[in-house]
């Protein structure tokens, strides 16, 4: 009786740790580089030039007074 215990504790325990806790672990791994890349983030904000009206990326754009630009020439900056 105690063999039959024993060899069921050491299956479970070679299941445990060599099956069931890796992809578990690779699992956790996915669900944070799925987070990670949430889409949205990557995204490019377009907005539109006050004085004429051309859409620019806002990492592009020129702001003055709150104001986006599409240039300097726009912005009346030099």
């Amino acid at each position: 009786m105690l063999k039959i215990i024993l060899t069921i504790a050491v299956i479970f325990a070679v299941y445990f740790f060599l099956i069931k806790k890796p992809a578990v672990k690779k699992r956790r791994e996915e669900r944070a580089d799925a987070e990670a890349k949430k889409p949205g983030l990557d995204e490019e904000i377009m907005v539109e030039c006050v004085k004429c009206g051309t859409f620019v990326s806002s990492k592009e754009a020129i702001i003055v007074d709150g104001k986006y630009y599409c240039s300097k020439s726009c912005a009346g900056v030099k």
